[in-house]
């Protein structure tokens, strides 16, 4: 199975949608965004895709968010886009893209939704929280 996750292995809701993928058994192409962000009309795509908003997809923490004035409610989406490529820390994580759809897998979890039901046992993220049980069933 095809699966893209753009990635940022600092971050530990990235880590843990990562872990994820690999527990359901599939190697995804990992694509550390920060370093080689994507284009232009990948990025369009994929924040439609995950049903997201340009500025949804924004993030704000630990970024030049507020020094570039990006909380101006008049910025257009390809001002915020460009803000978005020219510092790609901008773009929030992880985007996971499937054959059945893309998210901002945030919370991790989320990624569950677009995977195949192959998970290999329980899952447990980093902090601790339970997320897959040991038949790799969601703990609700």
């Amino acid at each position: 199975m095809n699966v893209t996750i753009y990635h940022n292995p600092a971050c530990g809701t990235s880590r843990n949608t990562l872990a994820m993928i690999r527990n359901a058994g599939i190697e995804p192409t990992v694509i550390e965004y920060v370093q080689a962000p994507p284009s232009r009309a990948e990025l369009v795509k994929m924040i439609a895709d995950a049903g997201l908003t340009v500025r949804q997809a924004i993030r704000e923490k630990g970024t030049p968010y507020a020094e570039l004035g990006l909380d101006d409610p008049a910025l257009t989406d390809d001002q915020l886009l460009d803000a978005m490529l020219e510092h790609p820390i901008l773009i929030n994580r992880p985007f996971v893209v499937t054959p059945f759809g893309a998210r901002l897998a945030r919370p991790s979890e989320l990624v569950l939704d677009i995977l195949p039901d192959t998970h290999k046992g329980a899952f447990t993220k980093e902090d601790g929280e339970k997320v897959l049980d040991a038949e790799g069933k969601r703990v609700v």
